[in-house]
């Protein structure tokens, strides 16, 4: 479907100047409202008003400008219906071809301290909507954009079918209306409901993925809900079971907490080794040498694109999921010569999930992500000796690692690898241990280690055991009834120990 006529309204701005250059280039009239049209206009473009365009001046107070039967008419009118076609031309009613409106920031509107219950009112778009809904319902004949991160895939179209979309994006760009339109309605459902406590309600909708083959177990039903194909795109190997994806959402959100090109595994969404280093391959064998059992039939990611000597070193093992950015030709060819095996491409750094949300009984628990970070640099230490520059880069290694594992969870780390870990003990002297024993498995020493812990030691024992063992740093959050005893065993044996001020339980 050719675009001629374009109608831009929009609060988010982002983009969107781009956008309408290229479709003035490309011969479509703009239509637009308000800030909108004064931002085009300010950037050059010829820009028609909708008030000029519907004969019938904005008014309300701008409550009232889009509501219009030359707007929703050119809208919603079918193409293909010649009956239609006769009656727009008889009212005198041109089609829009594109709409490009995101909405008034109700959501963020409301969560301001202080909002009154008028700016919320204010703040509820209509005509916004309205516009939506009904380009998106003619979508066999209307490309309806929301995202200002569709501008470019609408561009890409467009240029390559001669200014035309295609009906499967136009299809696809509707969903993404109904969805949104439906989100913000709950959210103002919500606010209105609960007032300034709107944020104690919790609803979701999102829409079904794919029934899959079963859940944690062969006895269990599962469904994926969402956009997880926004995000990670399989290019390779079996389909994703419901445990896959567990784990390759915990791998995702390990690995965005490292810039530095870093591997990572891990195996039932705790993390058995992560290590960083400008070579891949290097990383890989770091990550891999704090525990060579447990990647078997693992997780594996990496934050750049996977190499063929990583390939050809990751293919010695078996892996459930490879996860990168890209993958060269030749380590992809490496790789895909395992049938089973699942390659998935991870699209761009997506934001963390927004919201935890578990069953319990008789009901759930939401809460926000975990995506807090400490700089130990920033800290100053709580002991006598301050911690040297290589136990700082130490500290903050181990503490992006132990945020991810199960808690009780210790990590020992150098400056660019795991050493030790241990997750998911009841005591935490248990959990250092644990990891302990796991580097003394692996060969590896810890003298000069930095041990880092992801509540409190609730007693000296387990900073005692972890010094015993060859930390000679430690990084914890502090706040136990008996820090000043765990300090004291810090100085006694001359470690150097940054307390965060937040833990980081994974439950």
């Amino acid at each position: 479907m050719k675009i001629r006529r374009a109608l831009l309204s929009v609060s988010d701005k982002t983009g969107l100047v781009e956008f309408a250059r290229f479709l003035a280039g490309s011969g479509v009239e703009l239509l637009s409202t308000g800030g909108t049209a004064s931002a085009l206009r300010a950037a050059g473009l010829t820009v028609k008003d909708v008030a000029e365009h519907t004969g019938f001046p904005e008014m309300l107070d701008g409550r009232v400008k889009t509501l219009h039967p030359m707007i929703h008419g050119g809208l919603l009118f079918r193409r293909d219906n010649p009956a239609h076609t006769a009656q727009a031309a008889a009212h005198g009613i041109a089609p829009i071809d594109l709409v490009v409106v995101n909405l008034y920031p109700f959501s963020q509107t409301v969560a301001r301290e202080g909002v009154t219950l008028e700016e919320a009112i204010e703040n509820i778009d209509i005509g916004g909507p309205s516009m939506l809904r009904s380009a998106a319902k003619n979508y066999a004949a209307v490309t309806v954009v929301c995202d200002p991160a569709d501008y470019a895939v609408v561009q890409k179209e467009m240029a390559g079918q001669e200014c035309a979309t295609t009906l499967p994006l136009r299809e696809r760009l509707a969903v993404k209306v109904f969805d949104l339109t439906a989100r913000y309605d709950r959210a103002i459902a919500s606010y209105l409901q609960n007032g300034p406590a709107a944020a104690s309600t919790f609803t979701c909708a999102e829409p079904l993925v794919s029934q899959l083959r079963y859940g944690e177990n062969p006895h269990q039903q599962a469904e994926l809900y969402g956009r997880f194909g926004e995000h990670l795109e399989q290019l390779h190997g079996k389909e994703l079971s419901y445990n896959n994806i567990l784990d390759i959402t915990a791998a995702v959100d390990l690995i965005a907490e490292f810039s530095d090109p870093t591997v990572a595994i891990l195996k039932h969404t705790n993390p058995c080794g992560v290590g960083s280093d400008d070579d891949l391959a290097a990383a890989w064998d770091k990550a891999l040498a704090t525990d060579r059992q447990a990647p078997f039939g693992g997780i594996i990611i990496c934050n750049r694109c996977l190499t063929a000597p990583l390939a050809r070193a990751i293919a010695e093992i078996f892996s459930e999921v490879i996860i990168a950015p890209e993958f060269e030709s030749e380590a992809r060819a490496i790789l895909q010569k395992k049938k089973n095996l699942r390659l998935m491409r991870l699209l761009g750094r997506p934001d963390p999930v927004p919201r935890d949300v578990r069953s319990v009984v008789g009901g759930l628990l939401v809460q926000d992500h975990d995506t807090a970070t400490e700089d130990p640099a920033a800290t100053p230490a709580v002991t006598h000796r301050p911690p040297t520059e290589d136990e700082l880069r130490a500290m903050a290694f181990g503490w992006k690692v132990v945020k991810h594992l199960k808690s009780n969870a210790i990590v020992f780390a150098g400056p660019d690898r795991t050493l030790g870990l241990g997750a998911g003990q009841m005591s935490r002297v248990d959990a250092v241990r644990i990891a302990v024993w796991k580097a003394g498995e692996a060969g590896l020493s810890l003298e000069g280690s930095v041990v880092a812990s992801d509540a409190f030691f609730p007693f000296p024992d387990g900073l005692v055991a972890a010094a015993q063992a060859g930390a000679t740093a430690a990084i914890q959050p502090g706040g136990s009834v008996r820090d000043a005893d765990v300090v004291a065993a810090a100085d006694e044996r001359k470690l150097s120990m940054i307390f965060t001020g937040k833990r980081h339980f994974r439950h």
